[in-house]
């Protein structure tokens, strides 16, 4: 008997959603860093072994929005809780369940769905504060499993995998059995060029980032050209990611330029620039050009 079914994982910011789906597909598919709001887009991940199918939802962390990029990120990640067969709410040890948790928990309460509460980074954590981390977020509501892993460690993984398959019904191979994301290239791209970003800059450019590829063709010695634009929000940053005499920008050049050509499995020639787009986030014109297609 053939299982599928769709899985989406919700959770504050920055409790280490993209951490799982990475340990989960045992690739790089979903940007990390240790800032939070850093997923923006969901993206759909497909794990497809002899008996069984898994597509992943990885969304943005529900928050307090404070612009409209942030409305967008708190309807995604609200919607996707909708129309899947499994829903993870995924809770760190270290964390005391908050105003988000509670309002995670009583969206999940009506949707007639198995959630699992899977509570993260047990292996930072001696035993009695994951007991006692276990039974506070317990309390919220009646989960169908409650699973203590370490995402970072591969600790649980894989008994997560074993129960989410066993909660699943029959079903067809939506996806073939060699694709394991359904978003383009283009995306991932621009995606690996921001975590970089993310990584490597203050906190004063937080997330006033964006990346828009400007062009990626292939020529015919088989080399990508990437040419991409770094969008922020302040002329003020615009130094700061350039840095002193272009020292940032070519390091996020060249980290960025590693990964992709991990991903592309191909040599890549990369050419950034910085332009100011003030208040991208509150643009609805941008955030469409940009992937963020605003849900009505």
């Amino acid at each position: 008997m053939f299982k599928s079914g769709f899985i989406t994982i919700v959770g504050r910011p920055n409790v280490g959603k993209s951490t799982l789906l990475n340990a989960i597909m045992k690739e790089k598919l979903s940007i990390v860093s240790c800032r939070p709001q850093t997923t923006r887009n969901n993206i759909q991940t497909i794990l497809t072994e002899e008996d069984y199918q898994l597509v992943f939802v990885d969304t943005p962390g529900i928050h307090k929005p404070k612009h409209k990029l942030g409305e967008y990120m708190v309807k995604v990640a609200s919607d996707s809780m909708k129309d899947v067969d499994i829903v993870l709410f995924l809770v760190n040890v270290d964390s005391k369940p908050g105003k988000g948790d509670l309002f995670i928990a009583d969206q999940l309460k009506d949707i007639n769905k198995p959630v699992f509460l899977v509570v993260n980074k047990i292996d930072e954590n001696p035993r009695e504060k994951v007991a006692e981390t276990l039974q506070a977020y317990s309390k919220l509501m009646d989960f169908e499993e409650i699973i203590p892993i370490s995402a970072l460690k591969n600790k649980n993984v894989d008994l997560l995998k074993e129960l989410m398959v066993k909660n699943l019904k029959e079903g067809p191979k939506f996806y073939p059995e060699d694709m394991i994301i359904d978003q383009n290239e283009r995306f991932i791209v621009s995606e690996i060029i921001r975590e970089k970003a993310l990584r490597l800059l203050s906190e004063e450019v937080p997330h006033g980032i964006a990346i828009e590829i400007i062009k990626m063709r292939k020529d015919k010695k088989g080399i990508y050209n990437i040419d991409a634009n770094m969008l922020c929000e302040k002329k003020s940053h615009k130094p700061i990611i350039i840095g002193k005499d272009g020292k940032m920008l070519k390091k996020i050049s060249q980290y960025a330029r590693q990964d992709i050509e991990t991903f592309l499995n191909n040599k890549v020639y990369l050419k950034l620039w910085v332009k100011v787009k003030e208040e991208w986030r509150d643009s609805n014109l941008l955030l469409k050009e940009l992937g963020y297609k605003r849900q009505k």
